[in-house]
């Protein structure tokens, strides 16, 4: 087995596996001093759409297998995630109801999500627009439609340069969801904007934290 082998797998193994002990009837007895038997809270890039998605749901309650749905993760996945958020201050959850905390949560989009999770380039493929390429930053932009940054996908048919996703059905999810697929997009651009870019997509991303 070579390094790169390894390091692929153990890659594959951090972005779209979570391990979860114990059954479905036993997701809401979680807690955080168990966490300590087990190791560091690490946050994962599904916790990112998780949260904006917590943003789009403006205080509207979910179950987790509800959740899950929505964005194309099992339950499990999106318990996982949202106690990860919790633990890092990035949302609060209150007799079941899970909301964000805005002004952690803004801060964390802007200034260390976009390093904490870096973008991943590739070749020219077919798939859904993001970042300046997808609508609200393409309207705000000249190049936009010059070989757009896409998230590959069978379901779409613009032609651009490849940016893998924060998990592989994320895509899915945004194509379900409007308010979802701005905000992913907004985020791309923090991600892979210039100057001007990053500050129009935080300035489009501050409106819907509001």
């Amino acid at each position: 087995m070579t390094l790169v082998y390894l390091i692929r797998m153990l890659y594959a193994n951090s972005i779209y596996t979570i391990k979860i002990m114990g059954s479905a009837s036993k997701l809401s007895n979680s807690s955080s001093p168990n966490r300590a038997k087990s190791g560091q809270w690490a946050l994962k890039p599904q916790d990112v759409v998780v949260a904006l998605k917590l943003v789009v749901l403006r205080g509207e309650r979910l179950t987790y297998e509800e959740l899950g749905k929505c964005l194309k993760l099992s339950q499990f996945e999106a318990h996982a995630a949202v106690k990860r958020l919790v633990a890092a201050k990035l949302a609060t959850e209150i007799e079941g109801k899970v909301r964000p905390i805005m002004a952690t949560l803004k801060h964390f989009i802007y200034y260390g999500a976009p390093y904490a999770f870096p973008a991943v380039r590739g070749e020219i493929t077919i798939g859904l627009p993001t970042a300046h390429g997808a609508s609200p930053l393409n309207e705000k932009v000249l190049f936009a439609d010059e070989n757009p940054p896409v998230w590959p996908s069978i379901e779409c048919t613009t032609r651009g340069i490849t940016l893998l996703p924060l998990y592989e059905k994320a895509p899915l999810a945004a194509l379900e969801d409007k308010a979802l697929y701005e905000m992913l997009s907004l985020f791309d651009a923090l991600r892979i904007g210039a100057a001007r870019e990053r500050q129009l997509a935080m300035d489009l991303l501050e409106q819907r934290f509001r």
